[in-house]
């Protein structure tokens, strides 16, 4: 058998890849020896005697495993942290999260006719004031305020 490194080079031009991911098909090895100009490899292309080989790429399992444990909590620990708090999570976004949850159960709350229009206006202005820490403790400021 001769040497068909000249067709694999050409092949791979062809291809549009490197040497390597070059396929020729043994039972052709006849005819791919043949081939001396690109035309004739594109014909072997074609008759599937000469393929290109996929891309190797890296697997993402091992990352979606990381990320699946990240997301009940796990491998977040502070040997794993890089970062101040307010790096991690911006301050600004930390509010916007808790004022948008406080405002939707005050929303709930009116709805379902537990408050009435003038202590959700109340503590709609308290909470953009930034007088509640949490839901709970929002709630547990309107039970005191019923209570009085």
């Amino acid at each position: 058998m001769s040497q068909i490194s000249g067709q694999r080079r050409l092949a791979a031009d062809v291809l549009g890849c490197g040497v390597n991911r070059v396929w020729f098909n043994p039972e052709k090895l006849t005819e791919i020896q043949q081939a001396i100009s690109r035309e004739d490899i594109r014909n072997l292309i074609q008759d599937g005697a000469v393929a290109a080989h996929q891309k190797r790429g890296n697997s993402r399992g091992r990352a979606r495993v990381k990320m699946a444990k990240r997301s009940y909590g796990h491998c977040k620990g502070p040997g794993r942290r890089k970062g101040a708090a307010g790096s991690r999570t911006n301050s600004k976004d930390r509010w916007i999260q808790r004022i948008r949850a406080q405002r939707r159960v005050l929303r709930e709350l009116r709805e379902s006719k537990e408050i009435d229009r003038s202590v959700y206006r109340k503590f709609y202005r308290r909470a953009a004031g930034g007088q509640f820490r949490t839901i709970s403790h929002m709630k547990a400021q309107i039970e005191i305020g019923r209570e009085q």
